[in-house]
């Protein structure tokens, strides 16, 4: 089979006969038959005899005409005949028009001969509709998908005609559904007068809406008709197709009042049919909201929003999705409309609570301002009832560490759920939008439901999460004082709750419910000393509760609250001795005693974060020196029995408390910036001795049982010593700004000495990557101080890890990472160095960027392209007497490799850097910026040659070796088009990414010829997002806010 399908080979003509012949043999070698075909007709069909294609052409429409001409025959086969059909609609992709004008009439022409027939004809139109308007951009050239777009819509009303017929006349269900899911497809696309000029709508509300049979592809058709774009045109027709949908639907549902009840009881059909409605009006309302608003009645519009509410309630996940989607279009929309239109007004006035009385006296001579009052006051009930529904369906935020799992207990969650995070995020923006448009209503369902958490009636693990949640969502919604009166309510109740439940696993679900509505608020905290230190006390006593998850969400809640409170626990408050800050390092032993060593790094962390806030030099150091004392304890007791026993280190306990003090040490310092270096200068010597110590006797284990040892327990022990000893200095160095010159002249020689040999020396599974980052962390920040320090560099990292990477494309993945980003730094900081290389090493490091570009794992491979755009810039700037040089040694082999990744199915990841490296070096012999000739000016051949010529010359004899199935004039085309467009990264793209599309080697997935814009949409809606976040007070969460001190 693999034989078979292997197109790089010579087409053997007689494989048509052996693929007819197995249509022929049996069921099973009719579908590998059929997949063969399919291939054949993607990749090979421009070269075939037009003998051969006009005999597969009619050979597959007779196999279809047979097999679809009964009812029965259609039924048995429809796997069978729905391969056919698509193998049709592939050979229509290459024919039709050019060579098969007559294919839309005789397809019409068939249908009107036999119902069987018909009912097969509409499927095969339905799939050629879709592979012509929904899948076309990644498998056709923009020219080609343009012609087929243009003569489907030409030939439509013939298509049309067959498919009115067949709704006003058929009575068979299967022909009329069938004919329904191909309209379906159509909508997109056909002309608009189809649509509303014609008594379609009409007939899909009253004819096809109400049947259980069709009803699920009618909304579908309904819905696909809402989204369409056209303008003001057709007004009338949309508000009638609204208001005859809804009647249809109150008719079919009633008022599902019970439908959350009742829904495990509905069959698949009827679900269908709900999600399908939820799908209809939500789509239907986000277009044209304000136009049934002002021309439908106000009954239909609120009975729509009424549905979804009811479906909302549904415990229903993606359905749900649908609806909040909508509800988040609602809302901010409503609350936009008001601020608008009183821009300048206070944020009371924003709410229905507080300004609804007054509606009609602020909007007196203004009638924009009337209309959103009018608007808000209109949906003022809907949205009390999406209050209730987005409480009771609160997602989990990802500060919350304590879950309820399948067996009803409260347990430490370990792995985030992406999925609940992201539903959570557009609940809290909803629940923003809905806090703005009436708080005083948002307040006082919050307080209702904690009240009836509090007298039992609700009570429930899941009901005070979700509340919990919510509350914690809204921060910074509210006016403060509003804020201040609702959460002293709130906090003083749960706390009260948490003295009333018993048991251990209700006081953990209070407590963490506590912690995160704390962590949420640091407006009000800062506001309230007193409120401050009793919460900050009240964490350090879950920091005693042993409870799974209690003690690692305490310890996170300090770290926000010291993050974004921190100059209040080291400034002297009222009534306070001294600043709370030195109150807690005295105590530290205390708070932390319960906690395991990464929770005491986190608490450390924390303290550091008020440590930096402390202005003065001095003060900050007293504190530093306070908070390590500890640490600082135990690590000169162990450091000094290690100088006197180096056996110690053998001990499996002592290593690990030497790892988690120089933990503590990077989570310290992680959080105290550059001030941390009095603590780095007191331990810095002592801890590359250590790293020494533990490296000799790592070497002897292995020295002594091979690379086995290195899966030893201790041995594992004594590397995380040494990659710990890397992070304190990577960190420090992180956060050194204005220290370089101290950092080059004390800190990098001894590590460079304690390091780089010991990293050379060790066998791979020994090397740590650690010190591949730290180095590159260190010529980053350093820039050209590195310069004189990268040839021992090169000499002890560059070549021992490549040879640990370049024997395959998996191996090693974060020394491969690191690697390659090390000499990305070196090439932007330390160009000048790689210059002085011996041509070995020279050239040995520029294998080994292609070998980097190479790679299928897409974060190396455009490391490895990045590299060589810059290599490549650099050596432009350079002295024309090395750049040619560099030029001439190096530019063809480079230009070939990039043209070899770029055409290969496994390296499209990196689509855009190939694109930018070859258009860059274009753009280089185009300009005329290389000087030396490119070949080799010797040979007789190459008389009066010059690079433009000769770079276009091979670049097509590449591929038209790498191509046997394109023709000369299509590799001419290509490579004139990357000439004329290498200036215009966008039109170069697209020129590529065509022809990639044309060799067929591309004929699978080519989502990740798009992925370039997919990202950068992506990342500019994000940016999009965050700056609208920033209007809209409460829109960011806390955390996600500037520092404000």
């Amino acid at each position: 089979m693999d034989s078979i399908l292997d197109f790089n080979q010579e087409l053997d003509v007689s494989l048509f006969d052996r693929v007819v012949d197995a249509l022929y043999t049996g069921k099973g070698a009719e579908f590998i038959a059929l997949q063969i075909l399919e291939k054949l007709i993607q990749t090979k069909w421009k070269i075939l005899p037009i003998e051969q294609r006009t005999g597969i052409k009619n050979f597959i429409v007779e196999v279809i005409l047979h097999t679809a001409s009964t009812e029965e025959s259609l039924r048995q086969n429809k796997v069978y005949l729905n391969k056919l059909n698509l193998i049709l609609v592939q050979v229509l992709k290459q024919e039709w028009p050019q060579n098969w004008p007559t294919f839309i009439p005789e397809i019409v022409q068939t249908s009107r001969t036999n119902l069987s027939l018909c009912e097969n004809n509409m499927a095969i139109l339905k799939l050629l509709s879709e592979e012509v308007f929904d899948f076309s951009a990644e498998q056709m050239t923009q020219a080609k998908t343009k012609n087929l777009k243009s003569q489907m819509c030409g030939e439509f009303s013939s298509i049309y005609s067959l498919c009115t017929e067949i709704l006003q006349k058929a009575v068979q269900p299967s022909l009329i559904l069938t004919t329904l899911e191909t309209l379906l497809r159509f909508l997109s696309w056909i002309p608009f007068g189809y649509v509303f000029e014609t008594d379609l709508i009409s007939n899909l509300c009253t004819r096809f809406l109400q049947p259980q049979v069709t009803r699920n592809v009618t909304i579908k058709c309904l819905t696909e008709i809402g989204g369409l774009e056209c303008g003001s045109d057709f007004k009338e027709q949309f508000v009638g197709m609204f208001t005859m949908a809804v009647a249809g639907l109150r008719e079919i549902l009633g008022d599902l009042s019970k439908i959350d009840e009742e829904w495990d009881d509905y069959d698949n059909e009827q679900q269908e049919f709900v999600q399908n409605v939820a799908m209809f009006l939500t789509s239907f309302l986000a277009s044209h909201l304000r136009l049934v608003e002002s021309s439908a009645t106000r009954e239909t519009v609120i009975q729509a929003h009424q549905y979804l509410l009811r479906i909302s309630q549904v415990d229903e996940r993606e359905m749900f999705k649908v609806c909040l989607e909508y509800w988040n279009v609602l809302v901010k929309g409503l609350y936009e409309d008001g601020r608008t239109t009183q821009f300048n007004a206070p944020t009371g006035l924003l709410n229905l609570g507080s300004g609804g009385a007054n509606a009609g006296s602020n909007a007196s001579g203004n009638s924009s301002t009337m209309s959103a009052e009018l608007r808000r006051q209109m949906y003022a009930g809907v949205l009390t009832g999406v209050r209730y529904v987005m409480i009771s369906r609160m997602a989990r935020p990802e500060e919350v560490l304590i879950v309820e799992n399948d067996e009803g207990e409260i347990v430490r969650e370990f792995i985030k759920e992406t999925d609940t995070i992201t539903l959570y995020k557009t609940q809290r923006e909803c629940l923003i939008y809905l806090t703005h448009l009436d708080s005083k209503d948002m307040e006082n369902i919050m307080v209702e439901k904690l009240g009836r958490q509090m007298d039992g009636s609700e009570w429930s693990w899941a009901n005070l999460n979700k509340l919990c949640w919510a509350i914690g969502s809204i921060s910074g919604a509210m006016g403060e004082d509003q804020e201040r009166r609702v959460l002293v309510i709130i906090i003083k109740d749960l706390l009260s709750l948490c003295e009333l439940k018993r048991g251990k696993d209700n006081k953990a679900v209070v407590a963490s419910n506590i912690m995160y509505v704390v962590g949420q608020y640091p407006r009000f905290l800062k506001a309230h000393w007193k409120f401050l230190k009793t919460v900050a006390n009240k964490l350090f006593e879950f920091m005693h509760e042993l409870h799974e998850g209690v003690r690692d969400m305490a310890c996170d809640t300090f770290v926000t609250i010291a993050q974004k409170c921190r100059r209040h626990f080291i400034s002297p408050q009222p009534g306070e001795p001294t600043p709370f800050v030195e109150e807690i390092i005295s105590n530290a032993n205390a708070i932390t005693s319960d906690l395991e060593p990464h929770q005491v790094n986190r608490f450390c962390e924390a303290i550091g974060y008020l440590i930096s806030a402390q202005p003065n030099a001095a003060t900050q150091e007293q504190l530093i020196v306070g908070l390590m004392k500890p640490a600082n304890d135990m690590w000169d007791n162990l450091v000094q029995q290690a100088g006197e026993n180096i056996n110690v280190l053998e001990d499996l306990k002592v290593v690990k408390h030497l790892g988690n003090i120089l933990r503590n040490n990077v989570s310290s310092c992680s959080a105290v910036g550059k001030g941390f270096i009095s603590q780095i200068g007191r331990i810095y010597i002592d801890m590359l001795g250590l790293y020494k110590a533990v490296s000799e006797i790592i070497s002897g284990c292995v020295a002594r049982d091979g690379e086995i040892a290195t899966r030893y327990a201790n041995v594992r022990a004594m590397r995380t010593i040494k990659k710990e000893a890397l992070l304190v200095v990577d960190t420090y160095v992180k956060h050194c700004d204005g220290e370089v010159a101290a950092v080059n002249e004390n800190m990098v020689p001894p590590l460079l000495e304690a390091v780089l040999a010991d990293y050379a020396q060790n066998v791979p599974p020994a090397r740590d990557a650690e010190v591949l980052r730290t180095v590159n962390t260190i010529t980053a920040a350093l820039g050209g101080l590195m310069t004189d320090k990268i040839p021992i560099i090169f000499d002890s990292l560059f070549e021992s890890t490549m040879s640990m990477i370049n024997q395959d494309f998996t191996e090693y993945p974060e020394h491969r990472l690191a690697i390659y980003q090390l000499l990305r730094t070196i090439n932007k900081n330390c160009f000048s160095a790689m210059l002085n290389l011996p041509p070995q090493q020279f050239r040995f490091m520029v294998m080994s960027i292609m070998w980097g570009f190479k790679h299928t794992l897409r974060d190396v491979a455009d490391l490895g392209l990045m590299i060589a755009q810059e290599l490549i810039n650099n050596f432009n700037l350079c002295d024309r007497a090395i750049s040619d040089a560099f030029f001439q040694t190096y530019f063809v082999e480079l230009l070939n490799e990039i043209i070899v990744v770029l055409s290969d199915n496994d390296h499209k990841g990196s689509f855009r850097w190939q694109c930018v490296v070859l258009a860059r070096m274009i753009h280089l012999v185009e300009s005329n910026q290389i000087t030396a000739p490119l070949f080799d000016a010797s040979l007789p051949e190459n008389s009066g040659q010059n690079n433009n010529v000769f770079i276009r010359q091979s670049i097509g004899n590449l591929l038209a070796t790498a191509f046997a199935n394109l023709t000369q004039r299509q590799i001419e085309v290509f490579v004139e088009g990357l000439f004329n467009f290498y200036s215009d990264i966008e039109k170069f793209r697209n020129h590529v990414r065509d022809f990639l599309i044309q060799t067929k080697e591309f004929a699978g997935d080519n989502a990740d010829l798009f992925l370039d814009e997919t990202e950068r949409e992506i990342e500019q809606k994000k940016q999009n997002e965050k700056e609208r976040a920033l209007q809209i007070p409460g829109m960011l969460k806390p955390s996600e806010m500037e520092e404000d001190e």
